[in-house]
């Protein structure tokens, strides 16, 4: 059949062993297809398994639970169709950039003569000839990319992997890049047919793509499949795209900020719940609030990213701890200061300091490790929280979690932990 998929999951399960018996999910029942002749971007917040979805599809790693699928038949090493090209560029230092290219004909197997003639045709493809006998440390950050991208290409990969490639690179290059690689693919005379792309800029993706999935997490599940049949090449300014954008932007916060009213919850689930910590400093939180008090205590929360330049991903998780702290509050697409929040910004340092801990301490999880340390006379090793964490957050990133713990508590002076004896203590 044409229109085939050449890889594909069903339904997939994703688990990694942390030690001791325990497990961190990260994939839940994903079916997801990459149909020839398609750009497939993901799409969601940290932590929803976007590149562990890429490696899986890859042969990298193995699936938990459910099928993984080329052209019909299990997967059950590595993907013969696929190459990757890595968002650290994963260069060797100590080869020019023809012998970076060669390297991985070479692991094929490939005769001398024909690893040749691939390098420099791949090498001239990406713009990169005269540049041949440079190495790394003398290449800009999008030219090092340009190598990763030639060493995928190079292989003739019926589907090229590109896990978040643009990231690394400053704003003008990853324009550039993009628009290169979409015209190496749109090539119908060569491979890739198709091509996987893991991001968090919603902007790219819309440019980049026909098919998006978005991705909600704890476990990463696909929360919804949004074609994009915009033609190329695209207008990142024009009404279409950016209605699009938009789409998008209500997706993933109506999953990641659902205007939820607490009178909706059971009044006596309530003080039992354990709220998941977003993966926000408390500067990052200040700097929110701080933005929203220059614009009359309100923005939309698109708003917000345009004008500080931080990526989406970051922004919404201030926002999210901003609010599970009181702070704002988040109606549809607007982030808006609370009185508490007014009062808190428009406060000095001690009286932030206090506000805050209160806040805290309406949190169960800095209940129940104020209690512990409690019960231990004022010190807590490590271990113990991030076991405490796990007990109770068994779908959460223990160490991060632990991470944002602590630097939460240390601003509002609740407790700090002393890393050079692995001991949390009062502050």
């Amino acid at each position: 059949m044409a229109d085939a998929p050449i890889c594909e999951l069903k339904a997939v399960q994703k688990s990694f062993d942390r030690g001791g018996g325990n497990t961190l999910r990260v994939l839940e029942d994903i079916n997801l297809d990459i149909r020839p002749n398609e750009v497939l971007c993901l799409i969601g917040p940290s932590g929803c398994g976007k590149s562990t979805i890429l490696r899986i599809l890859a042969g990298l790693i193995d699936p938990t639970k459910g099928d993984v699928r080329y052209h019909g038949s299990k997967l059950d090493a590595l993907n013969p169709g696929v190459s990757i090209v890595f968002q650290g560029f994963a260069l060797y230092p100590w080869m020019t950039v023809e012998e970076n290219v060669r390297t991985v004909l070479r692991a094929k197997g490939m005769p001398e003569e024909e690893v040749r003639s691939r390098a420099d045709r791949a090498i001239t493809l990406v713009g990169l000839e005269g540049f041949e006998e440079a190495y790394p440390r003398e290449l800009s950050g999008g030219m090092k990319q340009r190598v990763g991208m030639a060493r995928a290409l190079s292989v003739d990969p019926e589907i090229l992997f590109m896990d978040e490639p643009f990231s690394q690179v400053d704003a003008l290059t990853a324009e550039g890049l993009r628009a290169e690689i979409l015209d190496i693919w749109e090539d119908a005379e060569r491979n890739p047919s198709s091509i996987l792309m893991v991001s968090h800029d919603i902007k790219e993706v819309v440019y980049m793509a026909d098919r998006i999935a978005v991705l909600s997490a704890n476990p990463g599940r696909v929360r919804t499949i949004v074609d994009n049949s915009l033609p190329r090449p695209r207008d990142m300014r024009s009404p279409e795209f950016l209605r699009l954008v938009d789409q998008l932007h209500d997706i993933i916060t109506s999953t990641e900020l659902p205007d939820i009213q607490v009178s909706t919850v059971e009044p006596s689930l309530v003080p039992d719940m354990i709220e998941p910590l977003p993966n926000s400093q408390s500067t990052d939180i200040l700097g929110l609030m701080e933005y929203l008090e220059t614009q009359g205590g309100s923005s939309e929360l698109f708003q917000v990213v345009a004008a500080t330049h931080v990526p989406f991903e970051k922004v919404l998780a201030s926002v999210k701890a901003a609010e599970m702290l009181d702070l704002v509050d988040t109606p549809k697409r607007m982030v808006l200061l609370t009185p508490l929040g007014t009062r808190f910004i428009r406060a000095g340092m001690e009286e932030r300091k206090e506000i805050w801990k209160e806040r805290l301490l309406d949190l169960k999880l800095f209940r129940v490790i104020r209690d512990m340390l409690e019960f231990h006379e004022g010190k807590l090793a490590r271990e113990e929280v991030l076991a405490e964490i796990h007990s109770r957050l068994p779908m959460e990133n223990p160490e991060l979690t632990f991470e944002t713990l602590v630097a939460w508590g240390r601003f509002g002076e609740l407790f700090a932990y002393r890393e050079e004896r692995g001991v949390l203590t009062p502050e």
